[in-house]
């Protein structure tokens, strides 16, 4: 005999098939592939919901009957909160079914209060002027013809009481459909499907990961590439692609405020802000590309480049061995391409353009947060683990570093052996392909395999820790993810780069007492113009591909995807198709919606600050990515993939202060690149105190003699045994080699040493970067105190605001309380004088 627990769980199973059979009976499709509404022609359609017919799933009956009674409690509840349901089998899938949703206007004010959603009181009425400069962006902006500009209002959180205040002309147009989907998908996260041991399940995020549904999602208004055929559809997905998306839009402005309407608030403040940086790569890429120009074309003047050059000056300087034994000596004019090339970037590092800029965005709202039970102790532990994790990736990361500097150390010595060290001045490349050069880039590539391998594994890997961790809210889990994945990438990214801008070439001892890696590898040594074009190398292949594998990401696999669908769908072409199912065979945007997108710009925010004294058209590179990246990412939600569920967002959260850490560790590293990994402050030390007397013997200051003086001197016969190089016919006679170091030379009563030149340059390098740190830290701190956060023209529309919603919302309603109650409180004490007046005698 069955339990009363199972009678009851079967009697509410066929109350909620009997409910959502009566009032979610299906409707055919009316063959308007156009439409947004029901099948009346009335109702509007907010959300839709697909499913496959249970009945004809290849499951076990048990598990049907179980997902489809979990379904039919869901959609019950959502008609006892007040949805509308209409159900339509799909044209070409007889499985698949869509649920369409509709709130009706009572419902939509219940919770636009609940959600405190802003809704307009009235339209602006203060006067603005014009900005000057206004007529230039009429060149970029879009025609006001085809996206006519929004109308500006003052809003305040709805109430349904004070519903005769607020700005309603149409009933229909009040709430927009990017706020009626909010609105249900705020009851969709909420509505209810079962009940086990007294602990409620809801939401439709769970049911689509357990596969009862297989997707939620608003509509499109229209198809992107053809307007509607109903005349009442303002076609707005067909003018973004037309005027934004579309790539012959690259250099107009972005009409930010139909992408805001239509997509929400948090679409909207990524492509604002994104615009914005933009703009401001603008000038700093206009500054990297003159530098750039400028050493460019004065590359064939430099002086100490001529001497590395000159056949009777560098030709005649012999270079000790990089390595031990396999290595022999070199010849300086080896050198002369890539110090030349260096030359133009060095020149650049006067250009280096730093920059930090802010903008507004009113606060909008809050996110409701829901509680998820766990213990304090369950919490530590949590956190112990995920950071022991994160940590341990981390760690995952610097060893991969120091294979790939291991891998250097052995390869150097196979090109050493390999490739000539000299030029017969018949075979060009060898002018290009050096041991080092070889080196540098074949360990650019591998490391930057190496990364994107890493980071597509330890993606899966932080989002099963930031699950694992429990966050409270959707915001809460988001931040928590951000930093995971950022500080992850910043390790994996910049750790390669940072090792040859402050590691590589600054421990190497001397030839006769070299530095050993793991005592076995000898320490990788610097060109004689320093190790500043090998950190152009790997900026420029890390950075590039980064953005070629992205775009392939981004562009190709969402094109071929749907490319693909609608291939497989080619046998029902013929068929009316109608607006939701079109939809349905797009790609969803994924649950972390715009969090890579983020993420990608950031790590280039970092590329372009952090080393940019390096390489100083990382600005140019990243404006030219940024205009299409604008485009693509316009392209790919507006053609490929379904509508996104509106978000209202106050800021772009915690990507902020990441960018402001940024911000400040660049001047550091851009100060230490200029002090310590280019030749500048000991150039400029050569040319204002060795070059002439007492220590030089120019007459004036000059950069000649520069290149001999920055060698130091090495004898042959101080070799050790083991670092003694094979002995080559050529440099049979040879008594001296020369080594990039300030050190004395042999004979000196203090021989090997560093000597005084090299005290001079570490003072001046020092006193380089203490300098040029106060100095941008000190105009950054007085940019920002002397540009406001918020305009005057926003800090005037927020107190018109807060006036009306004082006087509209609150001072009215209590003067006309006051003003009725003193009409009662008037005839009490008429009443009351009328009946306690002493009659007259």
């Amino acid at each position: 005999m069955e339990s009363p627990q199972s009678l009851i769980k079967a009697v509410l199973g066929m109350f909620c098939m009997i409910v959502c059979m009566i009032c979610s009976l299906q409707a055919e499709f009316n063959l308007k592939p156009d439409s947004l509404y029901f099948n009346d022609g009335q109702r509007r359609i907010d959300f839709v919901l697909a499913y496959e017919d249970e009945s004809k799933k290849q499951h076990k009956r048990s598990f049907q009957k179980k997902q489809m009674r979990k379904r039919l409690a869901y959609e019950s509840n959502l008609i006892n909160c007040g949805l509308q349901l209409e159900a339509t089998s799909s044209v070409g899938d007889e499985k698949l079914i869509f649920v369409k949703v509709h709130a009706p206007w009572e419902l939509l004010c219940s919770f636009a209060e609940i959600m405190h959603i802003k809704l307009p009181l009235q339209p602006n009425d203060l006067k603005t002027r014009d900005s000057p400069f206004k007529w230039i962006s009429r060149f970029f902006s879009v025609d006001e013809n085809i996206i006519k500009p929004e109308q500006e209002f003052f809003t305040a959180p709805f109430e349904i009481d004070r519903l005769s205040d607020f700005y309603i002309q149409d009933k229909e147009t009040f709430f927009n459909p990017a706020t009626r989907s909010r609105i249900v998908h705020f009851i969709l996260c909420r509505g209810e499907y079962a009940i086990r041991d007294n602990v409620r399940k809801f939401g439709i995020n769970k049911l689509l990961d357990s596969g009862i549904y297989k997707a939620a999602f608003p509509l499109h208004d229209s198809r992107f590439n053809y307007q509607s055929e109903d005349p009442n559809c303002p076609n707005e997905r067909y003018l973004l692609y037309r005027e934004w998306a579309h790539p012959r839009n690259i250099f107009k402005l972005q009409p930010l405020d139909l992408v805001r309407k239509y997509y929400g608030e948090k679409i909207g403040i990524y492509f604002a802000w994104l615009g914005f940086y933009t703009q401001m790569l603008l000038l700093a890429a206009v500054v990297g590309l003159g530098c750039f120009l400028y050493g460019y074309f004065m590359k064939d003047n430099c002086t100490w480049s001529q001497e590395v050059c000159d056949p009777n000056i560098g030709g005649k300087i012999i270079m000790c061995p990089q390595c031990d034994q396999e290595c022999t000596y070199w010849n300086l004019t080896i050198t002369c391409e890539s110090s030349k090339v260096t030359t133009t970037f060095t020149l650049a590092d006067y250009g280096k353009a730093l920059f930090s800029g802010k903008f507004f965005l009113d606060p909008l709202s809050s996110q409701q947060e829901e509680h998820i039970p766990y213990t304090a102790c369950g919490k530590c532990v949590r956190m112990t683990f995920c950071t022991s994790a994160v940590l341990f990736w981390i760690l995952l990361i610097i060893a991969s570093v120091i294979g790939i500097i291991v891998y250097r150390l052995s390869v150097f010595l196979v090109f050493s052996a390999t490739l000539p060290r000299h030029i017969n001045g018949t075979e060009a490349i060898q002018k290009y392909l050096t041991p080092q050069a070889a080196t540098s880039v074949s360990a650019s590539i591998i490391s930057f395999i190496i990364i994107m391998i890493l980071n597509m594994i330890y993606e899966k890997v932080a989002i099963m820790i930031t699950d694992f961790e429990l966050p409270r809210t959707q915001t809460d889990y988001e931040n928590s993810l951000t930093m995971k994945m950022f500080l992850f990438q910043f390790v994996n990214y910049y750790s390669s780069c940072f090792y040859i801008a402050f590691f590589k070439g600054k421990f190497v001892g001397y030839p006769g007492d070299p530095v050993y890696w793991l005592g076995k590898y000898r320490n990788e040594e610097c060109d004689p113009g320093g190790c500043l074009l090998e950190l152009t190398t790997q900026l420029t292949i890390i950075m590039g591909g980064k953005a070629i594998w992205n775009n392939i990401q981004e562009v190709l696999l969402p094109w071929l995807k749907n490319l693909i669908g609608r291939f497989c769908s080619a046998s029902r072409s013929e068929k009316v198709v109608p607006r939701w199912e079109q939809d349905y065979h797009l790609q969803p945007i994924g649950k972390l919606g715009l969090f890579y997108e983020y993420l990608e710009m950031v790590i280039q925010f970092g590329f372009v600050t952090l080393f940019v004294a390096s390489f100083p058209l990382a600005p140019l590179l990243a404006l030219m990515n940024n205009l299409l990246e604008i485009r693509i990412d316009a392209w790919k939600i507006t053609t490929q993939f379904r509508r996104i569920v509106p978000q209202k967002a106050q800021d772009i959260g915690a990507w902020q202060p990441i960018m402001q850490g940024i911000a400040l560790l660049a001047v550091v590293t851009n100060a230490m690149i200029i002090a310590f990994t280019s030749d500048m402050i000991p150039r400029l030390v050569y040319y204002w105190s060795f070059s002439v007397p007492p220590y030089g013997s120019q007459s004036t200051y000059s950069m000649k003699g520069y290149i001999n003086n920055t060698l130091s001197v090495f004898a042959v016969s101080d070799f050790r045994n083991e670092s003694k190089p094979a002995a080559l016919p050529m440099f049979a006679n040879q008594t001296t080699c020369r080594y990039r170091d300030f050190r004395y030379p042999p004979g000196h009563e203090h021989q090997y040493e560093h000597n005084i030149y090299y005290w001079h340059v570490i003072a001046a390098k020092l006193s380089f970067i203490i300098v040029m740190e106060h100095i941008i830290y000190l105009v950054t701190f007085a940019i920002s105190h002397i540009i406001p956060d918020v305009s005057k023209k926003t800090k005037s529309k927020i107190k018109r605001e807060k006036y009306l919603i004082q006087t509209l919302l609150h001072e009215n309603p209590v003067k006309a309380m006051k003003k009725n109650m003193g009409s009662i409180a008037d005839k009490i004490l008429k009443g009351a004088d009328g009946t306690f007046r002493p009659k007259t005698e």
